[in-house]
């Protein structure tokens, strides 16, 4: 019996990860996509206006009266881009950052085209923020990312099948504190891979390793502590939290401004997505705005530490291994 009920749990875990993958990336549709548009307060405002009432709502417009401002906010990822409308009825210019997501770039090129084209008015985009040389559409953040996660929860997995469910307070504990070095070579190891080896992303180095350190705890407390809730289903519900549907909503092939609701809403709350999120604002955009998506980490690490201990203290049992 208990192998029918492991079977039917992968078939579950299986069919979750089809659903969740091809659901959010099947119709990518653009969801109020934030873009400031420059100009006098009655040409702006009436640009803006028209804009917002696109059919299907693409883009989030608002007024900015100065370009420095406009281009502050594109080059720290505050907005998606900024249109600059010409008052002499052609040569307008749509500066967008293809750093913050190759797909939502393309995405807001298009649909300018598109207006542009209906109203017989000219176009000219330039990328103020583009790839590094190394980093094909923008997605070596999105694999760094999940190589980290993944090393998190297979160092998790490693303990469970060598010493099985962690039993007491003390093996916990043990486990925790062994994932620490482990995160720490995990997170340097990775930096050196997309810097130095490969090239894909330069600078930035001891950030983006300490980011990766974080990432790697996070995961490995997490898969502890659900392990020792829920012994080997543990790994399942790991695979289906921040696998299945952390890696869709983590912003790498299709941006959050591109997914359907559900992914659009959980993506911030996931350590995928926060991670994704820092390594692109450290290495693209002056580190601005880190704080959220770094407390989101860490919130996962104190999360999967408390369930560890708590769990092991109130309900310990002979340990055996």
């Amino acid at each position: 019996m208990s192998t029918v009920v492991f079977v039917l749990g992968v078939l579950v875990v299986q069919l979750a990860f089809i659903t969740s993958y091809i659901g959010a990336f099947h119709n990518p549709v653009p969801h109020d996509i934030a873009v400031e548009v420059v100009g006098s307060s009655p040409v702006a405002g009436e640009v803006s206006a028209h804009l917002n009432a696109l059919p299907g709502k693409p883009l989030a417009t608002s007024a900015l009266g100065t370009e420095a401002a406009a281009v502050a906010e594109l080059r720290q990822n505050r907005t998606a881009a900024v249109f600059l409308p010409s008052l002499a009825g052609t040569g307008d210019v749509l500066l967008v950052a293809s750093a913050g997501g190759a797909a939502q770039a393309s995405a807001v090129e298009g649909i300018f085209q598109q207006a542009e084209a209906a109203s017989h008015r000219g176009l000219g985009v330039r990328d103020l923020v583009p790839f590094q040389s190394g980093d094909g559409r923008g997605l070596s953040a999105f694999y760094l990312v999940v190589g980290w996660l993944i090393g998190g929860y297979l160092l998790a997995a490693l303990f469970g099948l060598v010493h099985g469910r962690p039993r007491t307070w003390r093996r916990a504990a043990f486990r925790l504190l062994a994932a620490v070095p482990y995160a720490l070579l995990s997170g340097l190891g990775g930096a050196i891979i997309i810097g130095p080896v490969l090239g894909a992303v330069h600078g930035h180095f001891v950030a983006v390793a300490g980011v990766g350190a974080l990432l790697v705890l996070s995961a490995a407390a997490t898969a502890v502590g659900l392990q020792a809730l829920m012994g080997t289903a543990g790994i399942g519900a790991i695979l289906i939290i921040f696998v299945v549907l952390g890696n869709p909503s983590a912003g790498g092939p299709y941006q959050a401004s591109l997914l359907p609701t559900f992914w659009r809403v959980i993506g911030g709350a996931l350590r995928n997505g926060a991670g994704v999120t820092t390594i692109r604002q450290i290495t693209y955009f002056g580190a601005y705005g880190i704080a959220k998506p770094l407390i989101v980490i860490c919130i996962w690490i104190v999360a999967g530490t408390v369930l560890t201990l708590a769990v092991t203290a109130v309900h310990p049992q002979r340990d055996v291994t």
